[in-house]
């Protein structure tokens, strides 16, 4: 498995912005994707990082992304770990990993000391050093539980 930076590899961002509509988008938040996608290429900015996961023969098995905030009320809490994806075929390998590996590299490089996720699971990123902090509430009425990594030397 080989792990794909978009803003280190511009040339998958075409690939990169229909495999996360396609996992992730619908209809109103094509848009979405697409643009946030484009415009991480080029920014001086530490943020955002999308991640596609391919595997030994060049198909995409997964995705991330690191952003500034995952539509979520704790605008206070940054970066944000998001749109984390492994497709079933490659489930239960720890896939995953790799991509939160990444995501925690470049939160560092970019002068992070925590990283942050929202999700409904319960017991899969608490394996990979994430630390449920408390409840936040998205503008759409619904809720998810907030995770926060601690980025140790």
């Amino acid at each position: 498995m080989k792990i794909i930076s978009v803003r280190e590899n511009p040339e998958f961002k075409d690939r990169a912005i229909q495999y996360f509509q396609e996992k992730w988008a619908n209809e109103s938040t094509m848009m979405v994707y697409e643009d946030c996608i484009s415009n991480s290429i080029d920014t001086k900015s530490p943020l955002p990082h999308w991640y596609l996961l391919m595997d030994n023969e060049g198909k995409i098995s997964g995705c991330a992304g690191l952003i500034t905030n995952d539509f979520i009320s704790r605008m206070d809490l940054y970066p944000w770990l998001c749109a984390l994806f492994i497709e079933e075929k490659y489930r239960g390998n720890a896939y995953g990993s790799l991509l939160l590996q990444k995501a925690k590299e470049d939160t560092k490089k970019g002068g992070f000391s925590h990283v942050y996720l929202c999700t409904a699971h319960i017991g899969f990123y608490e394996k990979y050093g994430f630390t449920y902090i408390g409840e936040g509430y998205h503008p759409w009425g619904e809720n998810s539980r907030i995770y926060k990594s601690e980025l140790l030397d």
